[in-house]
C-alpha cells in the first residue's frame, strides 16, 4: 500500500494532478448553482419593484 501511495518516486505530481482534476471538477458544478441561485434572487427582486 505504501509504494501505491509513493507512485514510484511520482507521488507529489500524481495527488497534486488529482487534486487539481477534482478541484476543477468541483468549481464546474459549484459556480452554477451559485450563479442559478443568484439570478434567480435578482429575477424576484425585479419582479417585486414592478408589482405595484
Amino acid at each position: 500500500m505504501s509504494e501505491f501511495f509513493h507512485m514510484g518516486g511520482y507521488a507529489f505530481y500524481v495527488w497534486t494532478s488529482y487534486g487539481i482534476a477534482f478541484a476543477i471538477l468541483l468549481i464546474n458544478v459549484v459556480v452554477p448553482i451559485v450563479r442559478r441561485q443568484r439570478l434567480l434572487r435578482d429575477l424576484r427582486r425585479m419582479k417585486s419593484r414592478k408589482t405595484p
